[in-house]
């Protein structure tokens, strides 16, 4: 999304060997999850920050129609050429989606929020409430952390240090309520219901 679409264009090739074992990963979360979260009541999803578009997948297995945005073409260009019937368009979450208020009945994205910086979290979380109707949904890094993952994302320059500390009181200030299942054992589903 509005992170480092030049980094996210170089790695896309191999963000895309590991499409199949994403799909995977998304299905047991969903199952996982679907005590507290049934994704078959919903009919239209955004994902934003789709990448190769795995969790889209997953989101069409729902019977919902999809639209996942991204702001890395090359990322776009392998999701369309591994999931046909989605609709995919570049676009940057910090710049506004270009949809209409309450477009979708669910909003999810998925390891993008650890990446932003606190202001640019806001900006999605705003958005994510403004084109959902029902629920936004994070899928992202949880408080237990590993020192791989704790290089890579110094690497990739975001927030994630600090994201691990503050997403539960932020997402909480912008939805006024909160879910968090764990679904793995450095990561986690936050739940937040969209008030009227």
């Amino acid at each position: 999304m509005g992170e480092k679409p030049s980094l996210f264009n170089r790695i896309a090739a191999v963000y895309g060997l590991f499409f199949k074992w994403q799909v995977r990963n998304y299905r047991n979360i969903f199952a996982h999850a679907k005590e507290e979260l049934d994704f078959s009541t919903y009919q239209r999803a955004i994902d934003i920050g789709c990448g190769t578009g795995a969790l889209c997948q997953v989101l069409q297995e729902y019977s919902m129609n999809v639209t996942g945005i991204d702001s890395a073409e090359a990322m776009l260009a392998i999701a369309e050429k591994k999931i046909p019937g989605i609709r995919f368009m570049r676009g940057d979450v910090l710049k506004g989606l270009p949809f209409p208020d309450k477009s979708f009945d669910l909003a999810i994205s998925s390891y993008v929020a650890h990446g932003f910086m606190p202001g640019e979290r806001l900006l999605l979380y705003q958005e994510m409430s403004r084109v959902a109707r029902h629920t936004a949904v994070l899928i992202d890094y949880n408080e237990h952390r590993s020192l791989i993952t704790d290089i890579a994302e110094w690497l990739e320059g975001g927030d994630y240090f600090s994201f691990i500390g503050r997403v539960r009181d932020e997402l909480m200030q912008q939805f006024g309520n909160l879910k968090v299942i764990n679904t793995g054992k450095r990561s986690a589903m936050y739940i937040c219901r969209i008030k009227d």
